[in-house]
Formats: structure tokens, C-alpha cells, sequence
């Protein structure tokens, strides 16, 4: 079969999640996939190269460069460009919910991340409000042929907030970065990286993009009563991630902290900076609002951190009893939980055998097996 993935989302060249969950479904398509050839639709004017290793003999590169909104215009309104009846197109898989026209008998496999967009609209900023609504979400979901979901969590709410059919859609568990693992604590880059960035002091840390959704301005506040306690006061918070929708009011609320000398924002982070501070942190604090998936907190275990997350949506279901949950509502309950395991050693000894186990759960080459399993069945 001919299948066509849309990789209109990778032409940024951003790091976020649903662009790692396209980059390594992708990667993992390709390596375990030998019946199919694989089509990639790629369009814009300035866009980041596609991995060289996607070239390759089951492959092609169908590329327009055709400003990505002009392009949803002319699909929209007038269904041209016909790009699965000029390329022979099976199946369209779309690693997100793009607008994309098929042609008669051709299949549409589209994966939801979550609907987060529609039961926190605050959370985004009108542009992406608009974006939203022009992608026409719901008939997508209930025109295309099958829906990927990252978890049992999302599924329940498409069929529940949207009315999907609960048959057409399948639970493939996302995998995790195989680079994020323990280092050993005679690495000879940990004590590297230890020195070149002047960490003498003991920190939690925090990783994502800078929003409200995030709920950083919460583990702010946690960690301003967390340092009272004489036995923390050495502690640091260091926040991860580049700046997102509403992020002033984290810097804000950093800079008002009575303890603002001790949070550091890194900015963006390099994937090896990323598993050094994973590898280093005392816990990993990520009390988010809402999840579809939520890579950090599994690459934070991979990593032997101990994690504190939120008891809500997706994230119970994915890290399980590995992690302390708490009410990302709840500052009380958020303060509680850093303040015990920041004293109980073997707490953190438990969180961190328990994420071990955790993560074999999730790996990129079960969600490839269990992706080209799905294209098969429309081959029947």
C-alpha cells in the first residue's frame, strides 16, 4: 500500500510534543515497516529539512513550497491540490488533526492528542483558537476512517465530548526518547556538566513549553512555602522550556517570589542538558492542568527522577502508581507532597524503582507495530 503522512507540522522544525510523537512514529514506520511505501506531503516556503534517514528506497518527498495557510484555502475551498490521486494514495495518516482532502477510497487514520483546546480554551491564545476551529476537529473525527489516541483517557473524552464511534478508535500508547535514561554517578559528564553550570546546590525541576496550562505559576507558589523549612533552604527550582501563550505572568510571579534568587529560568534545553537535569534533580515537579499524553514526566523517570504530577486526565493512566499524584488545583497538596519526598529517601528510592518499570510500558516500537497493524486491517 501507498500511505501518505502529513508532516505539514515538522516544517517549523519545533521540539514539543506532537512534533517528537510525529518525528518518532515516523523514524520507527520506516525502520519496521517493509510491505508499505511511505509518501510524505511537506509544504511552506521556510521549512526545516526532513531527516535524511527518511529518504530512503520504500519513500517519497511530495513537496510544495506554498505558504502552509494559502495551501488550507485552496484545500478547503476548492479541493485542489488533489495530492492523493496524484500520488495513488491508500491511506492519509496525519500524525495531527490538519485539514487534509482525500479522494474517493482513500482511508484517513488520524491521531488526537487531546481535546484539551475544547475544555480549557483559556489556556490558548486566539490565533490558536482560530486554528483550531478551521481545522474542523469534529468532522474530522467523525468523517475519518480510524483515530489514534495516545491514551485511554483521550478516547473516553472523544467519544464523550465529540460522539466518535468508540470502534474506530485504537489506544497506542506514545513511546519515550530512548537517549533519557540513568547515568551512572561516576559519569564523568555529570561531574562535566555539574561544573560548567556552577549546580552546588540541591534543585526540583520543571520541564515544558511556558503556559498557563502547565500550572508553573503553581509549583511557583509551592516552592515559596517549601523553602521555609529550614531543612530546604538550599533548595532551587529550575524551570525548563521555551516561552509559551500568557508566560508573563509566570516571570511575574517568579520575580514576586520570596524566594525569586533561587528560581532559575534555562530556557530551552538541549536534549543533553535535558538528561543531565533529569539525572540530577532531587524530584520532578509537573502538576499540569491537562494531558493528553505527557512526555516529561516518563522521561524525568527514565532518568531515575522521582515525579510529582497531577491527578488528572491522562496522567494517572500513564505513570501509574510510579509517581505522587496530587490536585493541580491544590497548592496545599502540591507543597505536601515536595515537602515529604524531599526529606523521605527511601520514598524516592521507591518513585524511582517503580518508574523503571513504568516506562518499559511505552517504547516507539510497539507504537510503530501497533500503527502498521491498524494500516493492514484496511488491506483486508
Amino acid at each position: 500500500m501507498n500511505i501518505l503522512i502529513d508532516t505539514r507540522l515538522l516544517s517549523k522544525g519545533r521540539i514539543s510534543g506532537i512534533e517528537e510523537y510525529a518525528r518518532f512514529i515516523i523514524e520507527n514506520l520506516l525502520e519496521r515497516d517493509r510491505k508499505n511505501t511511505y509518501q510524505f506531503f511537506y509544504s511552506g516556503i521556510k521549512k526545516a529539512p526532513l531527516p535524511d534517514n527518511w529518504k530512503r528506497g520504500n519513500t517519497n518527498v511530495f513537496e510544495l513550497n506554498v505558504p502552509n495557510r494559502v495551501l488550507e484555502v485552496s484545500m478547503r475551498l476548492f479541493g485542489v491540490p488533489r495530492i492523493t490521486e496524484t500520488l495513488h494514495s491508500n491511506i492519509v495518516f496525519s500524525p495531527h488533526f490538519n485539514f487534509f482532502p482525500t479522494s474517493k477510497g482513500t482511508k484517513r487514520v488520524i491521531t488526537f492528542h487531546d481535546l484539551s483546546f475544547i475544555h480549557f480554551p483559556e489556556f490558548y491564545p486566539f490565533r490558536k483558537r482560530v486554528w483550531h476551529w478551521q481545522q474542523g476537529y469534529k468532522k474530522q473525527a467523525m468523517n475519518a476512517d480510524m483515530l489514534i489516541v495516545v491514551s485511554e483517557f483521550t478516547k473516553q473524552d472523544l467519544i464523550k465530548t465529540l460522539g466518535v464511534d468508540p470502534q474506530k478508535i485504537r489506544v497506542v500508547h506514545s513511546g519515550i526518547n530512548p537517549w533519557y535514561k540513568r547515568l551512572s554517578e561516576t559519569d564523568k559528564m555529570k561531574a562535566e556538566f555539574i561544573k560548567k553550570h556552577g549546580m552546588v546546590k540541591p534543585f526540583i525541576l520543571f520541564v515544558g513549553t511556558l503556559e498557563p496550562r502547565k500550572n508553573i505559576s503553581g509549583i511557583i507558589k509551592a516552592f515559596d512555602v517549601v523553602k521555609e523549612d529550614p531543612f530546604n533552604r538550599e533548595l532551587q527550582l529550575i524551570i525548563v522550556g521555551k516561552r509559551g501563550w500568557l508566560c508573563d505572568t509566570i516571570f511575574k510571579d517568579a520575580k514576586n517570589a520570596t524566594w525569586s534568587k533561587d528560581i532559575i529560568f534555562w530556557g530551552e534545553a538541549s536534549y543533553e542538558d535535558l538528561r543531565m537535569l533529569y539525572n540530577l534533580t532531587e524530584a520532578f515537579i509537573y502538576p499540569s492542568f491537562f494531558e493528553g499524553f505527557g512526555f516529561p514526566p516518563l522521561e524525568a523517570a527514565a532518568c531515575g527522577a522521582p515525579v510529582i504530577t497531577s491527578n488528572r486526565s491522562s496522567l494517572p493512566e500513564i505513570m501509574g502508581d510510579s509517581a505522587l499524584l496530587v490536585d493541580p488545583w491544590k497548592i496545599e497538596e502540591l507543597i505536601y507532597a515536595i515537602s515529604l519526598l524531599l526529606k523521605n529517601d527511601t520514598m524516592k528510592e521507591e518513585l524511582r524503582v517503580r518508574g523503571f518499570e513504568n516506562v518499559k510500558r511505552f517504547t516507539w516500537e510497539n507504537a510503530a507495530d501497533e500503527l502498521i497493524s491498524i494500516f493492514d486491517t484496511f488491506q483486508q
